[in-house]
């Protein structure tokens, strides 16, 4: 099982902490490069991903037909000529966008956006009959233009969460991720990626209750372990969640990226996080880097998982992945590569043993540890009416809360401060009497300010008392 720190208490100090959820941390998007005069053909013949990590191969098996997968982010243009018949389902929840949550929101509006291409691009056919020179073919076997996606027939859920700057609802990131993870499983998704992050791996309590019931869901939760050019030298929450698959990210030359990378020890595996390509709102595209593009190349491999086996768990969907990873870096696990790079034809087409618990540990087992009191129920999130809700198969997620302090443990309490101030009134008497003594007779001691020590000073009769100190 991962170890994680324990976070702090959801106080307004956690809370001005984790305000700094930023798309930054995860994504390079400050550098954008966009070619609006470039084919859109062009863009696609950038995805060296999709033959580098096993993408292509693994398309002979799945290509996530069936599957729903949540994009909770900065929302998704939905009507990008790639994205066309991918996003089925919406909601918002940062109170400032559209109720479908393709408004794009927040301080970058185009993330979102990139993320869904990536993840479920579906490409689109050119404007003439000639064929494109790609060799990879699209949904329906046809060479597409575009950007394709991992997971070109999955089904996205756009959940746009504002975060980066003030939100004019005055929803914190404290609220909407929590409220975000519920929809989306209440949702139907059996995927759920999270581009963000945040410089700290501590996370706010309000966070337990969905991450939990989203475990108990069965549902896979890919996040982004940050970039350090974003400011995170060190994996920042919700990827340090235990459970969640943690994505690393590497240059061109597979290895782990300086500047779109972090490290920690709840890294999972890593994928290409350089020379970027995904589609931008309004139609165009872009070169970007980070985790942020990572993550959806990973999510992409869950939804192909998924769809091939529906049957298959959480726990063994994500162990299908890290198991058939290429190793990298020290051998075995490491916080660099985690179980090492995405090798997505061996995940959907090598025999893997199966195992009883997820090789990236639980939240449960981590809430029981360190979340210790009374077990809570958790406040459920309301669901949008555009997607019917999944009908519950397992008991309410709980936290557990704090005990409140027993009569017994307030009256020691209070003897304790009892008996401090009875002492500390002593001390206050002894050295009245000390001084009157010493007005008396000028040859006693006083007590030296820096040691403590008492020290006993013979003066001429007729001389003035002055400081010493113990040489």
């Amino acid at each position: 099982m991962q170890s994680t720190p324990a976070p702090t208490p959801p106080a307004r100090r956690a809370a001005a902490a984790l305000v700094a959820v930023l798309l930054a941390a995860c994504c390079l998007c400050a550098g954008l490069f966009t070619a609006p005069e470039a084919k859109a053909d062009d863009w696609r013949d950038k995805e060296y991903w999709l033959a580098d990590s096993g993408i292509t191969k693994a398309w002979e098996v799945s290509k996530g037909a069936g599957v729903k997968v949540a994009v909770i982010d900065s929302g998704i243009d939905a009507q990008h000529p790639d994205l066309k018949g991918a996003v089925t389902g919406g909601y918002d929840a940062s109170g400032s966008g559209q109720p479908d949550g393709q408004k794009s929101v927040g301080s970058k509006p185009e993330h979102g956006t990139l993320v869904a291409t990536m993840l479920a691009g579906r490409g689109h056919q050119p404007a003439t009959a000639s064929p494109s020179p790609s060799p990879s073919p699209g949904p329906a076997g046809t060479p597409p233009d575009g950007i394709m996606g991992v997971a070109p027939e999955a089904q996205l859920l756009s959940v746009s969460t504002w975060l980066g700057s003030p939100n004019p609802s005055g929803k914190s990131d404290q609220d909407q991720i929590p409220e975000a993870v519920r929809w989306a499983v209440d949702n139907g998704a059996k995927v759920i990626n999270i581009s963000l992050g945040s410089t700290t791996p501590q996370w706010p309590q309000s966070w337990d209750a969905a991450f939990l019931y989203a475990e108990q869901k069965d549902v896979v939760i890919v996040a982004a372990a940050g970039n350090r050019v974003g400011g995170n030298t060190q994996v920042g929450a919700p990827a340090t969640i235990p459970g969640v698959l943690t994505v690393a990210g590497l240059d061109r030359k597979n290895t782990a990226s300086v500047d779109a990378s972090s490290q920690g020890i709840s890294i999972g595996v890593a994928a290409p996080a350089e020379n970027l390509v995904g589609g931008l709102p309004g139609g165009s595209y872009a070169e970007w880097a980070g985790t942020s593009g990572s993550t959806p190349i990973v999510a992409g491999v869950a939804a192909l998982i998924r769809s091939k086996w529906p049957d298959m768990s959480a726990e063994q969907v994500i162990n299908r992945i890290v198991s058939t990873a290429k190793d990298a870096g020290p051998p075995g696990k490491d916080p660099l590569y985690g179980y090492g790079i995405l090798n997505a034809e061996a995940a959907l087409k090598a025999d893997v043993p199966e195992v009883s618990v997820n090789p990236l540990g639980t939240i449960a087992e981590w809430i029981r540890v360190h979340r210790r009191g009374n077990a809570a129920p958790a406040t459920p999130v309301p669901t949008a009416t555009p997607v019917p809700s999944a009908a519950p198969t397992l008991p309410e997620a709980t936290v557990p809360a704090a005990k409140a302090p027993s009569q017994r443990d307030s009256a020691i309490g209070a003897a304790v401060v009892i008996g401090f101030s009875a002492l500390f009134l002593a001390i206050i008497a002894a050295a009245a009497f000390q001084l009157r003594r010493a007005s008396r007779n000028p040859a006693l001691a006083r007590e030296d300010p820096d040691t403590g020590v008492v020290e006993r000073v013979n003066l001429p009769r007729e001389s003035h008392v002055t400081d010493r100190r113990p040489s």
